[in-house]
């Protein structure tokens, strides 16, 4: 477990950058992790940390990329989900699935290793 500290908080994270405690997250917070991740946030990377977080609250676990995928289709009105995907990963490099929940502040999605 590690732990930086966040407007005078300690913030508790797994080993791989996951918060410990998905109420401490706020935007604030999304910025420092994304700056982490190397990604900076556009109302593109928005609309998608806002989308997963009320999957995640809705069904209490991260979204099949298939299903963000079909949600990006949809969002930004590509034609297939070829695009999307592509879309996706010029949001998130380094693995959507990984990156997107980790910057939501939600835990690291199943299947993920």
């Amino acid at each position: 477990m590690a732990e930086f500290d966040y407007n005078g908080k300690k913030i508790e994270t797994d080993d791989e950058g996951y918060l410990q405690n998905l109420g401490d997250w706020d935007k604030g917070l999304a910025e420092v992790l994304a700056k982490q991740e190397n990604v900076v946030l556009t109302e593109k990377h928005w609309k998608l940390i806002d989308w997963i977080r009320d999957y995640f609250i809705k069904f209490q676990v991260a979204p099949a990329i298939k299903t963000l995928a079909k949600e990006v289709m949809s969002i930004e009105n590509l034609p297939d989900k070829k695009e999307a995907n592509k879309f996706i990963y010029e949001l998130f490099p380094e693995g959507p699935a990984k990156q997107l929940a980790k910057i939501a502040g939600l835990p690291k999605p199943t299947g993920c290793v």
